[in-house]
């Protein structure tokens, strides 16, 4: 029998502020699932939870466009993802103790994201 994917997890991995050009996509398409009703995890581990901290997504473009990486991310809370930050990223990154977006109040790392892996009612995208 085969089960429709009921939510989509969305590991951020590669994206991360040093390369603008490739952060919109996920924000975009977790916007698009959202938007369909789907439930929308994202889950921000390794450099991406830079876009966590105040200031740095906000100051991000993607192109020449006048959004920015943070309005693409608020865009996608609108319509219902939800954000985590790998807590082991945060220290890595040297953000442990630092505020984070208000967008973002969860925390959920490699465990989380390999439940929602494992659960054949989630589809999982890594960026």
């Amino acid at each position: 029998m085969n089960m429709p994917s009921r939510g989509i997890a969305i590991l951020l991995w590669s994206a991360d502020p040093s390369a603008p050009h490739r952060l919109a996509t996920p924000f975009f398409c977790a916007a698009a699932a959202a938007a369909m009703e789907a439930p929308v995890e994202i889950y921000f581990t390794a450099a991406s939870v830079q876009l966590l901290k105040p200031g740095v997504a906000d100051s991000l473009r993607a192109s020449t466009h006048p959004k920015t990486i943070l309005d693409s991310m608020r865009e996608a809370i609108g319509h219902g993802a939800v954000f985590f930050a790998c807590r082991d990223a945060l220290v890595a990154q040297g953000m442990a103790d630092s505020p984070l977006i208000p967008e973002c109040s969860r925390f959920g790392g490699a465990v989380q994201f390999m439940a929602r892996a494992l659960d054949a009612q989630w589809t999982t995208l890594v960026f």
